[in-house]
C-alpha cells in the first residue's frame, strides 16, 4: 500500500467524520452536561469502536480475497453504487434540520453508560459505521498486497482523523456551541459529505 492510498483514504473519511452524527451528540451533551474529560472519554471510546469495525472487515475482506480475487472487485462495484446512494440521499437530507443533538443523547440505549462505553457502543452498532469498512474502505484497497495489513493501517488512519476531530470538537464546544447548532452549518456539512460519497463512488466506477 502507498502513502498516497493512505492519504486519499483520509481525505475521504475526514468530511464524513465531521457530518454531526451520534459520536457529535455524545460529545456535544458530555461537555454541556460534564466536563471537557467526558467528550474525551466519547472520543476514545468512539475509536475503540471503529476498530471493532475494522477488526470484522478484515476477516471478511481477507477471507473472500482468499476465495477468489475478484470478488473484491464485486465488493468495489456494489460499493461504489452505495456510495453514490448514500451521497445522494446524505444531499438531499441536508435540508432538514437535524435532531437535537442532546435529545439524541439521552434517548439512546447506551446512556446510562459513562463517556467510553457510550462512544463504543453508539460506534459498534452504528450502521453508519459499519458501512465505511463495507463500501468505503473496499475502494483504497489492492489485490495484490494481503488485505488485513491494509486495513489495519487504513484503520489507525481513520482513528486518527475520528479522534483528532473529536477531540477539536471538545474543547471548542463550549466557547463555540451556537455555531455547531446552526441548521444551516449541519447542512453546509451534509451537501459537502453527499458530494464526497458520489464522486468516491464514480471514480470506483470509472477506473
Amino acid at each position: 500500500m502507498q502513502w498516497h492510498q493512505v492519504l486519499g483514504f483520509m481525505a475521504a473519511v475526514t468530511p464524513l467524520a465531521l457530518i454531526p452524527g451520534t459520536s457529535f451528540a455524545l460529545v456535544s451533551q458530555k461537555v454541556a452536561s460534564g466536563s471537557r474529560h467526558d467528550g474525551v472519554l466519547v472520543a476514545f471510546g468512539t475509536v475503540c469502536g471503529l476498530l471493532v469495525h475494522a477488526a470484522f472487515a478484515a476477516l471478511g475482506l481477507s477471507a473472500l480475497v482468499m476465495a477468489s480475487a475478484k470478488a473484491l472487485t464485486a465488493v468495489k462495484i456494489v460499493g461504489a453504487c452505495y456510495l453514490v446512494w448514500l451521497g445522494a440521499v446524505t444531499w438531499r437530507s441536508a435540508r432538514a434540520d437535524a435532531a437535537s443533538p442532546r435529545r439524541r443523547g439521552r434517548l439512546s440505549p447506551w446512556a446510562h453508560l459513562g463517556g467510553f462505553g457510550q462512544g463504543l457502543w453508539s460506534n459498534v452498532l452504528n450502521p453508519k459505521a459499519a458501512s465505511v469498512y463495507l463500501t468505503l474502505l473496499p475502494q483504497f484497497l489492492t489485490s495484490d498486497d494481503a488485505v488485513a495489513p491494509q486495513i489495519a493501517v487504513l484503520a489507525v488512519a481513520h482513528c486518527a482523523v475520528v479522534l483528532l476531530w473529536l477531540l477539536l470538537l471538545t474543547s471548542i464546544m463550549e466557547a463555540t456551541r451556537s455555531v455547531f447548532e446552526l441548521p444551516r452549518f449541519r447542512s453546509g456539512i451534509a451537501r459537502l459529505t453527499g458530494a464526497v460519497l458520489v464522486l468516491l463512488g464514480v471514480r470506483t466506477a470509472v477506473t
